[in-house]
């Protein structure tokens, strides 16, 4: 990935972390192995906990902590009423400037 695109995926990788959420509750790991399995293979685990702090520091999402089998208890993230509408609101705006993206694209061809 080069840095332009980089630098493209941060500017949205908050409403992707709300997108993850909105389908489960999840932890930092499970969030990231989604993301990868979605072809974002180039994220890095560290790049998801820090969203995950931002977020929640923001209030978008319900924190409980659950024990773990391997180690110490693990953060559980739920999105909540507030986080939703974070979510609908990037969802708007990513379609407004989709459309307008592709828009531009279609009159320079």
């Amino acid at each position: 990935m080069g840095k332009q695109d980089s630098e493209m995926l941060k500017g949205v990788l908050e409403g992707v972390v709300l997108a993850v959420l909105a389908g489960r509750p999840a932890y930092g790991y499970e969030i990231t192995a989604d993301l990868r399995a979605r072809g974002f293979t180039d994220l890095a685990e560290g790049t998801v906990y820090a969203i995950l702090v931002r977020i929640e520091q923001r209030g978008l999402v319900d924190v409980e902590k659950v024990a773990s089998e391997k180690g110490p208890p693990r953060k559980v993230f739920t999105v909540n009423d507030t986080g939703r509408a974070q979510l609908a609101e990037f969802w708007t705006t990513w379609e407004l400037l989709a459309d307008r993206l592709e828009a531009l694209r279609e009159k320079g061809k």
